[in-house]
């Protein structure tokens, strides 16, 4: 099998494009630089096509290897047959490679194993082929002198037989199709567990067709299961998969068969059921997996991306009530310069003091914002920081609540322990919510990206998988972004292309050592930085203010000869043509083509040359909170507040309204159109108008909507999907899940 040939044919990418990318990968190139440095090469593949050709590649390379293995296995038992041979090397999928291979695969003891080595095998197979067998099995009983019944002879018999119709790959595929399409999850509490009130209530009494359950409620029953809370049983469409085996394995369709359609029978119940089972628990997992994954990806994307501060001067405060509000100053680069403790807050009340340490503060430092952790006593600290400002006329600084999701997870880190040996865990996480208003992407990629709070089920997904993609998507949006090469932490540093923890660490280290940076070409002095490594991280590093101004760009160094030229040619310095628009507008790229650089990168270039060093982040704007709504109990039907998404599930987003508690907007509140997925409306980090459906106070519990007031109400109703399956008699069932439900049971699970 061609493997580019067959990623082509699956992507529509053409061959030669493909061929590039596996080349480029196979020399060490990361996909960041690939896609930004490499678009004449690729023609101009972006990251998510690069990475499905790569994981493609990885697959098919995968199950090329596992195909040589099973040749191997099968010719060593001298039952390899040209015809078999070649049906192996076309197949595509690792599940029918594997079902063809289950009748030469080694096996433990079974029951047709046994009646083999009893020599009913010649008994097996006349009863497969409908030909009558009684001169046989009374000659066989004969010889075995009453040492076997001829009940049991036939039993054993049909042993065989069985395990012959579970091993017919085609067979399997068939039954595996129909139990797919047809089959439905039915799920019942435990006994120990019925009068009790639990968060998978819900799902005490609750079927639905295994092709429609959503990722979020898979996982959520498996959950169930595991806590063993309730259980999970699968029913499929028995007699019409017995109908189904029937066709291939009766062939005299007018003659009763009685061995046949009992050996069908105890084939299906006994091998193929349970194993197909097994089989499509594992394809809802994978699904609910890569679905759940995917939403967590693009939460932490958008996260990541999200509006900055820039570099201003902070105060951070992480509110506690009983243990104080820490409070710390960061600079405009984030660096720690002072840290103390007020408590404006009940128990203690001692405002008078809180208000002489933040005047003394904010003689001493010109503080732009007061960043505040949405934790507990947030609120009360937000109300009593407002009250101040105003009291003391500061216009010009501004609160703002600041998500501190994972911010205790980085304070108890090895690289939080690095950066602060001295101060406090609590005074770590202040400077961490402050640092995160200035620049998220720099301060979030410290914390593990699970820890970070967006996403659903992220301890039920595949851990491996949600570990790979999470780091892809922090390395995409690291290079997207760039970095300061002055600046960064080693963190940062470590998620640049071409560059690891070993690498940053080292840079770091130099740069405190021999003072900043000056130009990108001093990296080739750092330790174990080679030409390979300068070659996949220049691009993305920025110099500001350094020697070579093409240094804060994100040109790369393999092309400043080129803009050199340009410069030459328009007699002008490069500092005095980059930003300026009418020289840059006038010059022929066709002029400047090499083989490297044709006029896709010529156009980037220009296009940098433009606008050098822009941060493609746009700049923060804070929900409007209202200062009189701080708890669920000032909530009220009807209000429309302003809010901030903090999460995106499948099933609704969730909106921190400043009252300690998200409320959610299911995803059919969220727009008066049909919405199939919240991503079409909104994003994490988007400030959204919500208006309040309902509140549970007892589980605090707050429904939303993003509808208008006069929209009407309609049902979801799910996309008729076609089926290639013919229809069959299947038992279903149906649940009414209401948003109140919704939001109580998949909340916060």
């Amino acid at each position: 099998m061609d493997i580019i040939q067959t990623i082509g044919q699956e992507t529509q990418i053409s061959i030669q494009q493909i061929s590039s990318v596996i080349d480029l990968l196979s020399e060490g190139n990361t996909i960041p630089f690939i896609a930004r440095y490499r678009k004449e090469k690729t023609n101009n593949l972006d990251e998510v096509q690069l990475r499905s050709i790569r994981d493609r590649f990885d697959y098919m390379t995968e199950l090329e290897s596992r195909k040589e293995v099973i040749l191997k296995s099968i010719e060593e038992q001298e039952k390899l047959t040209d015809e078999l041979s070649l049906k192996i090397r076309q197949i595509t999928t690792k599940q029918a490679l594997e079902d063809l291979y289950l009748p030469y695969k080694p096996k433990k003891r079974t029951r047709a194993t046994i009646a083999k080595e009893k020599g009913l095998e010649p008994l097996a197979e006349l009863m497969r082929d409908q030909q009558d067998y009684q001169s046989w099995l009374q000659e066989y009983l004969a010889q075995r002198e009453a040492e076997i019944e001829e009940i049991e002879a036939k039993q054993r018999a049909r042993d065989i037989v069985a395990e012959w119709i579970s091993e017919d790959a085609e067979i399997r595929e068939k039954v595996r199709d129909l139990c797919r399409s047809q089959g439905v999850i039915k799920t019942e509490v435990q006994k120990e567990h019925k009068d009790e009130k639990t968060k998978f209530e819900m799902y005490y009494d609750y079927s639905e067709p295994a092709r429609d359950i959503p990722a979020h409620r898979y996982l959520a029953i498996r959950r169930g299961e595991e806590e063993s809370i309730i259980k999970i049983r699968f029913e499929f469409p028995i007699d019409f998969i017995i109908e189904t085996i029937s066709e291939k394995w009766i062939s005299f369709k007018d003659k009763s068969d009685e061995d046949l359609t009992l050996t069908i029978k105890d084939s299906y119940q006994r091998l193929i059921a349970p194993s197909i089972e097994v089989d499509i628990r594992l394809e809802l997992k994978t699904r609910a997996d890569e679905e759940s994954i995917k939403v967590f990806s693009e939460n932490l994307k958008n996260l990541l991306l999200a509006p900055l501060g820039g570099a201003k001067m902070i105060m951070g405060l992480d509110p506690g009530l009983r243990t104080g509000t820490k409070l710390v100053i960061v600079d405009e680069t984030g660096k720690y310069l002072e840290k103390t403790v007020i408590y404006p807050t009940p128990p203690k009340n001692q405002i008078a003091e809180a208000k002489t340490i933040l005047t003394r503060l904010f003689d001493q430092y010109p503080c732009q914002y007061i960043c505040i952790g949405n934790g507990t006593g947030s609120r009360e600290v937000m109300q009593f920081t407002k009250a101040y400002l105003k009291e003391m006329n500061k216009p010009d600084v501004q609160p703002i609540i600041v998500n501190e999701s994972g911010a205790s997870i980085y304070s108890a880190s090895e690289i939080a322990r690095e950066e602060f040996p001295d101060l406090d865990l609590s005074f770590r996480g202040s400077i961490s919510i402050a640092r995160r208003f200035q620049d998220p992407l720099a301060e979030l990629v410290k914390i593990d990206a699970k820890s970070i709070g967006v996403g659903q089920y992220q301890h039920d997904v595949n851990q491996k998988n949600l570990k790979k993609s999470l780091d892809e998507v922090v390395e995409s949006c690291v290079n997207f972004v760039g970095v300061n090469l002055n600046t960064a932490s080693a963190s940062l540093l470590s998620y640049v292309s071409g560059m690891n923890k070993t690498l940053a660490k080292n840079v770091v280290t130099f740069r405190n050592e021999n003072g900043a940076f000056k130009e990108r070409k001093d990296l080739k002095k750092v330790t174990r930085f080679g030409p390979k490594s300068f070659e996949q991280s220049a691009g993305f590093l920025r110099i500001i203010n350094g020697t070579n101004p093409l240094d804060n760009s994100a040109v790369h160094p393999e092309n400043y000869k080129l803009i050199l030229k340009m410069a030459d040619d328009h007699q002008l310095p490069i500092a005095d043509m980059i930003g300026n628009d009418e020289v840059l507008n006038r010059i022929d790229l066709t002029q400047y083509k090499t083989e490297d650089a044709g006029l896709i990168t010529l156009t980037d270039i220009i296009a940098e040359l433009k606008k050098p060093g822009r941060d493609p982040r746009t700049a923060f704007v804070g929900a409007k909170l209202q200062d009189d709504i701080q708890t669920i109990q000032h909530l009220e039907e009807g209000m429309e507040l302003e809010g901030t998404v903090t999460n995106l599930t499948n099933f609704g987003a969730f909106v921190d309204l400043g009252v300690h508690q998200d409320g959610l907007v299911h995803v059919s509140q969220l727009s008066d159109r049909f919405v199939k997925e919240p991503s079409e409306i909104c994003s994490v980090g988007d400030i959204v108008k919500v208006r309040v459906l309902s509140i549970d106070i007892n589980r605090k519990r707050i429904a939303l909507t993003m509808k208008s007031k006069n929209a009407p109400e309609r049902k979801r109703q799910k996309p008729a999907k076609k089926s290639t399956q013919p229809k069959a008699p299947v038992l279903t069932g149906s649940t009414e899940t209401s948003l109140a439900k919704l939001s109580e049971k998949f909340g916060k699970l």
